[in-house]
């Protein structure tokens, strides 16, 4: 068993034949192979029509747990993807895709009624088109679109440093051998370049305490955005709630993913360059290994429950604790503020729907001490609205996870935000 492979999350049986016939007895060893994910009968067989036309074979698969296994079935190019699925809905299905090293550089094009395609960008999805589908032109640009990144053989990647930054060598190296790096150190230096070439993906690491900075950094962000380039902000040092107020208004809006440790940001510049892990070299490969592995981040740590409900804290407990985690627990938000005063807690998983001090009004009480910015907050919560996440976001969260919690994907965030 390879490396790999110890930290790959278990996955679905193989799967047979679907209800929908598709190629998938019919396949050679030279084929393109797309994987079409989507809940509606009819537009996956047009849907597949139209890969025939783009030289693909196409796999078809109604539910997520259906998609992922073929995944892993088959030696797949492409995939798309519908979000109303059954069951497991399409974003869950892509965060999943882009958590297993076997799968995340498989590259995903989002075709769905929801109007968050952005959403699916910032997953690592390279590509998002919103239903209904007016014209067959547009389902050919999205075959168009996933040929010409097949077809290409590099991956461009912009990263604007500030003068002495300690990331210089990881960025020097970051990626397979395929990238080719522009590495700047002016905002003007930075703007130049997105005119002049393609990027794939941009790095800016702002210069702390410096709002001119953080307008420069805007501006790129802005010009990221329109051209629908993924950017990563890389914010290693505390933050003030002025600049931290800052870094929310210039992201708003924008592809951009903020992290604050150098392995996180070896782990996102894989993810939007679509990298295979096995080309990576080895000490980016054993970094991200060490970053999905469960054992080597959450033993140890102690994580903060908060939740009204003893059933869900029960039940959260035992899964922790099964990571050799030290679990603490409130049922109230004033309870919750007064262990995270008298103890040291690492990451706090938070229910939002509680009676008096919602988990709203609790994170933000939590964010007003200097000493729990950098805390990271999980939102837990059982309604899905839409908008919930952004309002999380606001509140003080870093990330946030719906209810019922699927237990991959709580311990996959746990590990994201505790390798810092």
């Amino acid at each position: 068993m390879t490396d790999v492979d110890a930290v790959r999350p278990a996955v679905e049986p193989i799967v047979a034949a679907g209800e929908v016939a598709d190629d998938r007895s019919d396949i050679g060893s030279e084929d393109r192979v797309v994987i079409v994910i989507e809940n509606d009968e009819n537009f996956s067989r047009f849907l597949v029509d139209v890969a025939h036309e783009h030289g693909f074979k196409g796999l078809i698969a109604s539910t997520g747990a259906e998609g992922i296994a073929l995944a892993h079935q088959f030696k797949v190019d492409a995939i798309t993807l519908d979000i109303q699925l059954p069951v497991i809905d399409g974003w869950r299905v892509l965060e999943r895709l882009k958590g297993d090293f076997a799968t995340r550089h498989i590259p995903v094009f989002v075709i769905t009624t929801e109007e968050e395609t952005s959403r699916g960008l910032l997953l690592g999805a390279v590509g998002a088109l919103n239903k209904p589908i007016k014209t067959k032109e547009t389902l050919d640009e999205v075959f168009v679109t996933l040929r010409g990144f097949l077809d290409r053989r590099a991956r461009e990647l912009l990263v604007v440093l500030r003068d002495g930054s300690q990331i210089r060598a990881v960025a020097e190296v970051a990626g397979d051998a395929s990238v080719r790096k522009v590495i700047v150190s002016s905002g003007l230096e930075a703007l130049g370049a997105l005119d002049e070439r393609t990027f794939d993906c941009v790095v800016v690491e702002p210069r702390p305490g410096e709002m001119e900075s953080l307008e420069t950094t805007a501006e790129i962000l802005r010009q990221c955005s329109a051209r629908r380039i993924p950017a990563i902000l890389y914010t290693p040092w505390p933050v003030s709630e002025e600049i931290d107020r800052e870094l929310a208004r210039i992201s708003h809006g924008a592809i951009v993913k903020t992290v604050r440790s150098p392995e996180r940001l070896l782990d996102q510049i894989s993810l939007f360059l679509h990298s295979s892990i096995g080309q990576l070299p080895a000490d980016q490969r054993k970094a991200l290994e060490t970053l999905y592995s469960t054992d080597a981040v959450l033993a140890g740590k102690r994580v903060l429950l908060v939740d009204d409900d003893i059933r869900n804290i029960f039940a959260m407990t035992s899964v922790l604790e099964r990571q050799n985690m030290q679990v603490f627990s409130a049922e109230t938000g004033k309870e919750a503020i007064e262990k995270l005063e008298s103890t040291g807690i690492d990451i706090v998983l938070m229910d939002l729907m509680m009676p008096g001090m919602d988990g709203y009004d609790t994170m933000r009480e939590i964010r007003k001490n200097e000493s729990f910015r950098s805390l990271p907050i999980i939102a837990v919560t059982a309604k899905a609205m839409k908008g919930d996440r952004e309002k999380t976001l606001q509140a003080g969260a870093w990330d946030y996870l719906a209810k019922p919690v699927d237990t991959d994907q709580m311990l996959s965030v746990l590990r994201a935000w505790l390798y810092r």
